[in-house]
Parts: structure tokens; C-alpha cells; sequence
């Protein structure tokens, strides 16, 4: 375990911890967890527009040996996966977690008990995937967790279509944020994940994000402990908008940033009912995005060819 302290700590020995957990807990009535803001009091039995009330349901949890080498490391990264998702791609690998009521509704005491878990197998950090719809969930299982003993770092495993609101609870609870940008074009968004605004709430987000924690760090071993990584999933025909999110990432957050251009991009869920998505991403569509992205000075370059992912379940 790397003797890089986590951040989540400080605010537990000051109790400001529990404080966060609290005003997370608030934004659950007339729920302004996520970016759509949909007021659905999730406290009192409603459910909100990810179809996900008080109680946040894990689809499963396990080390993962397929993330990005800073967290996947020797002994993988430790997921949690959450069912639902505040976002509706249609293009979706995950379909089956993200579109569904898969897994179990659990407590925050369920949680914490994942999260030691996950630690005591000898993962490297506990990733939460898609967390923006339970993120007061997430801080309350963390609470309980750093009380009997975590230690890990925290990743925020997102979508991207986040609240600045909840992230300004997160800050200093989280360790690394690996959001998404998924697309530079708001019509291109609502077509093909069914979500508006999709880019300004997206780079607001990644900018409160790094404005958090900053470039990531490695420790002495290239473990991630802090920091933010962007993962850009690129598509078939530019629709993503790669080169304009390759801009801002190098103009207005960071040239140091860690990125991930995703190359895995296969038709799946319902991307055959758009006959522009139809067809995995060529070679030279991946290189394009590559060269542009060290043209404008981007240098830490995840570059594993990621088609086929290994994972390894409880």
C-alpha cells in the first residue's frame, strides 16, 4: 500500500466528514445529486430521472485488471459497480448495468463492507462506476469505511454529466476523478445518450474536478493517487468531436492531463438503429486523434490498444 495518505481522512479526523455526508443527504430531496437537477425527492421514496431512489444498487464489485495501468497496477483496481446511470447511451457496452435494475439495493454499511473488502484483497484504490446518481450514498459507505479502517484512495469513475454542487461535497472526499468526455457537440449529445447540455455541464465539471486535485500523481511504484484522468471514448465519423475536447483539455485544464483515447468503440445496445454508429472505429480515425493530441502538447498519452478487456470478479 503506498504511504500516500488519502484526503477523505483529514476530513473524517476533523468531522467534517460526516458534515458532507449530511449535505450530501439533503441534495437527495428534490434531488440536485447530478446535472439534471430533476427535484424528485429521493428521500421520501421517489425516484429520480436515473430510476434510482434513497438506496444506490451495485450491480457487482471485484478487482479489475482492465483499467488504465496507474490504477489497475499488480493487483487491480478495486470496482464497484452501480446499476443505472444518469445517462441513456444508446451506443452503451454496459448496457445491461447502465439501463437496468441489476444487482442489489444496499445500505451504506453494504458499501463500507465492499469497500474494506475490496482493500483486504490488496487492491490499489476503490473505483466507483457511474457514481454521479449515488454519490451521497458513496460518501456515507466512505464514512463508515475510513471509521473501521480504509485507506485506499477513492476514484470517481463518471459519466461526466456531474453536479457542481455534489462536487463541491466531494472535495478533499475523493482522490482521483476519471471523468468521461464523451461529446463536444450538445445536439450530438441529446441524439445519442438522450442528455442535454451535455458539453457545458461536462467541461464545468472537469474543470471543478481539476481544479480539486490537480494533473495526476504517481507514487514511487506508478500508482495513481491523486489527480484526474479523462477517458474520450472516440466514435466512427467524428461524432464525439475528439479533436475540439483534445483543445480543451490542452487549452483550458492542462497539458499534463492523463488521457485516455479510448479505441474500443463497438456497435452495441441500440447502435444499430443509427446506421452513422454501425461500425467499430478505424485505425486511421484512432491515429488522426492521436497526432492531434501530441501536436497540442498532450503527452501522457494512455495508448494501450484496449478491445478486449480482462476482468476478475468476487
Amino acid at each position: 500500500m503506498s504511504a500516500f495518505e488519502p484526503s477523505y481522512l483529514k476530513l473524517l479526523r476533523s468531522g467534517e466528514l460526516k458534515q458532507r455526508v449530511e449535505a450530501a443527504y439533503e441534495l437527495l430531496s428534490g434531488c440536485h445529486v447530478c446535472a439534471w437537477h430533476c427535484k424528485a425527492d429521493r428521500r421520501a421514496g421517489k425516484l429520480g430521472v436515473c430510476k434510482t431512489g434513497v438506496r444506490a444498487r451495485v450491480s457487482s464489485y471485484g478487482p479489475h485488471m482492465g483499467e488504465e495501468d496507474p490504477l489497475r497496477g499488480w493487483r487491480g483496481s478495486g470496482t464497484i459497480f452501480f446499476s443505472r446511470c444518469n445517462l441513456k447511451c444508446q451506443f452503451c457496452q454496459n448496457h445491461d448495468i447502465s439501463q437496468t435494475d441489476a444487482g442489489d439495493e444496499v445500505e451504506p454499511e453494504d458499501l463500507a463492507a465492499i469497500m474494506l473488502e475490496l482493500q483486504e484483497y490488496g487492491c490499489h484504490n476503490i473505483n466507483f462506476v457511474s457514481p454521479s446518481h449515488v454519490a451521497p450514498q458513496i460518501m456515507a459507505g466512505a464514512l463508515i469505511a475510513a471509521q473501521a479502517g480504509l485507506r485506499l484512495p477513492l476514484v470517481y469513475n463518471t459519466g461526466g454529466y456531474d453536479s457542481l454542487e455534489m462536487l463541491r461535497l466531494l472535495d478533499g472526499v475523493i482522490d482521483i476523478y476519471m471523468p468521461d468526455m464523451k461529446y463536444a457537440d450538445a445536439d450530438i449529445a441529446r441524439r445519442y445518450s438522450k442528455i442535454r447540455d451535455y458539453p457545458q455541464v461536462n467541461q464545468a465539471a472537469v474543470k471543478e474536478m481539476h481544479r480539486q486535485v490537480g494533473d495526476l500523481v504517481l507514487d514511487e511504484n506508478g500508482l495513481a493517487v491523486r489527480g484526474l484522468l479523462v477517458r474520450h471514448l472516440i466514435l466512427p465519423n467524428n461524432l464525439a468531436g475528439t479533436k475540439e475536447i483534445i483543445r480543451f483539455l490542452a487549452e483550458e485544464i492542462s497539458p499534463n492531463t492523463y488521457l485516455n483515447l479510448m479505441d474500443q468503440y463497438r456497435p452495441a445496445y441500440r447502435a444499430h438503429h443509427y446506421p452513422e454508429l454501425n461500425r467499430p472505429i478505424t485505425r486511421e480515425e484512432y491515429e488522426e486523434a492521436v497526432r492531434y493530441a501530441h501536436e497540442l502538447g498532450l503527452h501522457r498519452l494512455d495508448q494501450r490498444r484496449r478491445r478486449v478487456l480482462t476482468w476478475s470478479w468476487f
